[in-house]
């Protein structure tokens, strides 16, 4: 009986979310993707993994450490 009605339960839980979902304003993924390319191109000048840092600028660049073994 238990088994049912946490069944139930999940079933009402369910309902309630496509509820909640059925509102959601959806977009085409064409148009997404679209939007998603433009954004990419008009920004790439400024990733630094599409245009690279010059290694002047670059913080993470490694540091020469010079050892002498005597």
């Amino acid at each position: 009986m238990s088994n049912n009605m946490a069944k139930i339960a999940d079933a009402r839980k369910t309902v309630e979310q496509l509820k909640l979902e059925v509102n959601i304003e959806r977009m085409l993924v064409s148009k997404a993707a679209a939007e998603l390319m433009a954004y990419c191109e008009s920004h790439a000048k400024e990733d630094p993994l599409v245009a690279p840092v010059p290694s002047s600028e670059n913080p993470f660049r490694e540091k020469k450490i010079f050892c002498a073994i005597i």
